[in-house]
């Protein structure tokens, strides 16, 4: 009997697909996925410290908001040093919670995506027209702050349904982050047409390999090198997008910050005619135009 399947995209060895380049010949795309995200008090979802106990959760909520307060500026402070463009992966209750952060990545001139309204929630759980509705009210909130829909989408928590790409793709998004399953963009069909697929990492993740693996921060950084290197010389042979995705309340904490600097820093130095520093909505661009 077959396996089920989800339909979305036929498999593709990375290896027998047509070349293409990015911008000016250059092989490899790099970006920072930067996630400005807030959280209910005493109800909901969220990355744990530790064991907080019962609700209210103060140990927990109170690290998390050191992110918006303290962790991200420390961090934007660095993406300036480095001239490092970001896109920012907004949940849209931040423009009430935390609103003078994602104008500061605004002021940078960074791409603002879309994350949902909060990480207190999931919307893949959610039937299709409440997940419909959550899709809408986020984005209206961020088409509203920002003056242009977003082109891309994260789900809270990578959270999606069996229904998340046709409904993105019908609310006028181009490109989708949740599936990290290649190093190219892939097209995904969709009920009324198809959304493209950026890589966004799971590994290059700071959630899942500090809080999850309980990594720290000189691992995490070594990680974000090594791939580097690696992706670096393999793009000679096929073009590549890396992604690094960050939390300012975990990054932002001083004694994994240093480490995010060197590895930044780095990247930054080793960084020739071959790499291309952008965000995922340049590189949906890019791919779109170039019609495989």
């Amino acid at each position: 009997m077959p396996l089920a399947d989800h339909g979305r995209y036929p498999f593709s060895p990375i290896t027998a697909r047509p070349d293409f380049s990015w911008p000016e010949g250059k092989r490899l795309a790099v970006y920072v996925g930067m996630n400005l995200e807030c959280f209910a008090f005493g109800e909901g979802l969220g990355a744990m410290l530790s064991d907080g106990g019962p609700q209210p959760d103060v140990l927990n909520f109170a690290w998390r908001d050191y992110g918006n307060r303290v962790g991200v500026w420390r961090m934007i402070e660095l993406f300036d040093r480095l001239d490092i463009p970001v896109t920012a992966l907004v949940n849209s209750q931040m423009y009430e919670m935390a609103p003078e952060v994602v104008a500061a990545f605004r002021e940078r001139g960074d791409e603002i995506a879309g994350h949902g309204r909060s990480n207190a929630e999931m919307q893949g759980v959610l039937a299709e027209q409440d997940e419909a509705g959550l899709i809408a009210e986020a984005t209206e909130a961020l088409t509203r702050h920002e003056g242009r829909q977003p082109k891309g989408w994260l789900g809270p928590w990578i959270s999606q349904s069996r229904t998340t790409p046709d409904l993105l793709q019908e609310a006028g998004y181009d490109y989708l982050l949740d599936w990290c399953h290649d190093d190219q963009p892939v097209w995904m069909t969709t009920r009324k047409g198809r959304i493209l697929s950026v890589p966004y990492p799971q590994e290059l993740n700071d959630i899942p390999q500090i809080v999850g693996r309980k990594h720290e921060g000189a691992e995490f950084a070594d990680m974000i090198i090594d791939a580097f290197e690696v992706m670096l010389a393999e793009s000679e042979r096929r073009p590549l997008v890396m992604g690094v995705a960050l939390h300012a309340y975990l990054m932002g904490q001083p004694h994994r910050f240093r480490h995010l600097e060197r590895a930044l820093a780095y990247l930054r130095d080793k960084s020739d005619s071959r790499v291309w520093w952008t965000t995922a909505g340049a590189i949906n661009d890019h791919y779109r135009a170039l019609g495989l």
